[in-house]
């Protein structure tokens, strides 16, 4: 557990570290949370959670930061507006990090003397799970924070990625699936998160799903066909959402000179088609898989293609000279976990016997489960003990920030 903590921890810390002061205060969107803010909200989970609650004279750093780094559990206190975060100019950085190491070293104790039962343990494992969460959201957050900066800044400079093999041409494989009644959901073996259970069993009727992503020479014939003119294709709220905010294109690319290219953490570059596309709304999703005469998964459907291809691996390695959190260009699309989450047709609900945990941490996903739509599979951001066939992501129909793409389906 203590290797644990101190591994995660100080990847979070890695990962800012190619930023500077000022980049780590921007709120680009309400969406976004402030680098420094993950930085302190996951430090005010362990505070709270677990050395408030289970070790003995623990002192807080600062008990104002119990107000300003809550998000959303209602059940501890009052919070600061999300909306507002990027107005927080103090603490700085500096105090962040003092914050951090100040929570480190407690829980270095805590974890040592053996202080912590059996419940405190399974709080510190949930919050190492969650700031692994946080630091994929890390990575979404300063993307957008960066490209809106119109000095071609990037996070890291990778330099151009290695090209995926060229598929952009060719038309996916179906992995076709017999149906009937399949067991959905973790089997209890290793950790989850609470939405992930209980495990039970769904009826699938017979269908099919493209062995590979929508890569984005396939998006760009749609919007060469008029996909994002033609409202027939959309849901109305889609539709709607669409021409409000103007809509042309994935989030992130933009067309110069008749050609189109694409911000990524690298950097900007020119739109490689053989690549998945990322960072397209569920509805714009669900527009592609009509226009494709298609539709998209269910969530159970997905899983259980997954179940049968465990092998194929992916996620985020941790290591910052590689360029795979860039953009999934180094996915082909084939595999099943890793490349871009795949917006799926099934709304984010409890499972049948679905329980709350007791407490605030009963906050965590249950009171979400209402006007998301569920993804699955992972991304090139997603830390690789995230990538299972039984994790659910789960974010509005209207999200683009997020590393999102498209996988098809079909009836047989």
């Amino acid at each position: 557990m203590a290797a644990a903590y101190g591994e995660v921890r100080s990847l979070t810390e890695k990962l800012a570290t190619p930023l500077s002061a000022e980049d780590q205060t921007v709120q680009s969107m309400p969406d976004v949370s402030p680098t420094k803010w993950h930085r302190g909200h996951t430090s005010w989970f362990f505070e709270t959670f677990v050395l408030r609650e289970s070790f003995p004279g623990y002192e807080e750093f600062q008990p104002g930061f119990s107000y300003l780094f809550n998000s959303y559990y209602q059940s501890v206190g009052p919070r600061y507006e999300r909306a507002r975060r990027g107005c927080v100019s103090r603490p700085g950085c500096a105090e962040v990090a003092k914050y951090r190491a100040h929570v480190d070293r407690a829980m270095s104790k805590a974890i040592s003397a053996g202080v912590l039962d059996e419940a405190s343990l399974g709080l510190v494992e949930l919050g190492l799970h969650h700031e692994q969460q946080h630091q994929e959201l890390l990575l979404m957050d300063i993307k957008h924070v960066l490209s809106l900066n119109p000095l071609g800044v990037c996070y890291l400079p990778w330099g151009t990625p290695a090209r995926p093999s060229d598929k952009s041409g060719s038309q996916p494989a179906w992995i076709g699936h017999e149906g009937g009644v399949t067991r959905i959901g973790h089997d209890g073996d290793g950790f989850a998160f609470d939405n992930e259970g209980p495990s039970h069993e769904v009826l699938l009727s017979p269908f099919k799903l493209a062995d590979r992503l929508v890569t984005c020479a396939e998006w760009l014939a749609f919007i060469d066909d008029g996909g994002y003119r033609t409202p027939q294709l959309w849901l109305a709220e889609g539709w709607d959402r669409m021409t409000a905010e103007g809509w042309e294109a994935p989030l992130y690319w933009d067309r110069t000179d008749g050609s189109w290219d694409v911000f990524t953490l690298g950097g900007r570059r020119s739109v490689d088609p053989a690549e998945p596309v990322c960072h397209v709304s569920y509805f714009e999703a669900d527009a592609f898989a009509t226009w494709a005469g298609a539709r998209l998964p269910t969530e159970f459907e997905w899983e259980a293609v997954a179940r049968r291809n465990l092998e194929s691996g992916g996620g985020f390695s941790g290591q910052l000279d590689d360029p795979a959190c860039v953009h999934p260009t180094r996915q082909d699309g084939r595999e099943m976990f890793g490349g871009t989450w795949v917006w799926t047709s099934s709304a984010y609900l409890g499972y049948p016997g679905f329980q709350r945990a007791q407490g605030a941490v009963g906050e965590y996903n249950g009171k979400f489960m209402v006007n998301q739509q569920v993804l699955r599979g992972g991304s090139v951001a997603t830390p690789r003990g995230h990538v299972r066939a039984s994790y659910r992501n789960f974010f509005p129909a209207h999200a683009r920030w997020a590393f999102s793409g498209v996988r098809l389906a079909k009836d047989i």
